[in-house]
């Protein structure tokens, strides 16, 4: 067993935060730790959801912030979710929605996002069809989705949308930043869908998972939400000014991201080539690549005993899977190579 552990388990950024983050830290004294929020006063939530609201260009009282995109999540499904009612989940996805779907005892009704080639998609006409059987009270949608690494294009989203229009829609867009920085729809999808909530995170592009500080557009629809997620003390000031500070820096996260994609190209091409592998298509910071099963449990067990912690997929559909998060260029031509040698080793020519 190496001495030192890479992570590349848990979709988080090791390039870490922007150096404005930490010196917001070294700058902090007794007013942001000892004293309670008065934004209030001001007739607003906190800095950090007036910053939101601004650059989204909605009302501040549409941003509904939390301790990450986890706990918006909870809050929604515990919120409109009762007893019996349905909710709508992707087929491959974060194994954590139909967990909060339990804790109400709601019931999870799964659509399908399929395999295709080296890319993964949702199946639209088979989401509107189970839509319409089901009629869900809540229906949760992951773009870019984890651990498959696709998005709904933005036609199939309003599809999708337009179609659903009376239940309470989720678009938990984690991820989202990795694939775009353009948020001038988000305004608009807001204006033509009062029940959709749009949620992000600062835990993943901005490398602030510790700091736990999440955030969502609601619309107009969800004031039972709002009302439910209300924290009369505010939040922590702490994390806001992190939060604030990492929006403030563009160039460094854009710079990471430029590297993100040249690493997700350079593991299509070393794993891509491998007999048997395919890497999946991804914009999020991570790629799923397949591979033959007598393969799996051997190489899960090579790269743990080298320090390489790689998430290797249980699903009954992708048990043949392994998810791995990017890390640093350096990071990533370290496993790279480990599993090519591994393979060579193992798979004749």
């Amino acid at each position: 067993m190496s001495s030192q552990l890479l992570y590349f388990d848990r979709n988080e950024n090791q390039y870490g935060p922007a150096p404005a983050c930490f010196d917001v830290l070294r700058g902090v004294g007794i007013e942001q730790m000892s004293v309670y929020s008065r934004d209030f006063s001001r007739g607003v939530k906190s800095i950090l959801s007036e910053r939101l609201a601004g650059d989204f260009g909605v009302a501040e009282r549409d941003i509904l912030l939390g301790y990450g995109a986890e706990d918006i999540l909870k809050q929604t499904v515990h919120c409109y979710l009762g007893a019996g009612d349905r909710i709508m989940i992707p087929s491959h996805s974060w194994w954590y929605y139909k967990t909060i779907a339990e804790e109400v005892n709601g019931v999870s009704v799964e659509y399908p996002i399929v395999e295709g080639g080296e890319s993964y998609s949702y199946d639209i006409p088979a989401m509107l069809r189970i839509y319409d059987e089901h009629k869900p009270a809540v229906v949760l949608i992951s773009s870019p989705n984890n651990p498959t690494g696709n998005a709904l294009a933005h036609d199939d989203l309003l599809r999708v949308l337009r179609h659903m229009r009376e239940g309470i829609i989720v678009l938990d867009q984690a991820y989202w930043s990795y694939a775009s920085q353009d948020n001038n729809l988000v305004g608009d999808l807001r204006a033509e869908f009062p029940n959709l909530l749009i949620v992000r995170t600062f835990s993943k592009y901005y490398a602030l998972a510790g700091v736990r500080i999440g955030y969502a557009v609601m619309g107009s629809n969800l004031t039972a939400l709002e009302h439910f997620s209300a924290r009369y003390l505010g939040y922590s000031r702490l994390s806001e000014l992190i939060a604030l500070a990492a929006l403030d820096s563009i160039e460094y996260y854009t710079n990471i991201t430029a590297k993100m994609e040249e690493d997700r190209d350079m593991f299509r091409r070393t794993l891509g080539a491998l007999p048997g592998f395919t890497v999946f298509e991804s914009v999020a910071n991570f790629v799923l690549v397949k591979m033959p099963e007598e393969l799996c449990a051997p190489l899960k067990q090579d790269l743990t005993a080298r320090g390489l912690i790689v998430k290797f997929m249980n699903e009954d559909e992708l048990h043949t899977h392994m998810r791995i998060t990017l890390g640093t260029q350096e990071q990533n031509r370290i496993l790279a190579d480990a599993i090519r040698a591994f393979v060579q080793e193992r798979v004749p020519a």
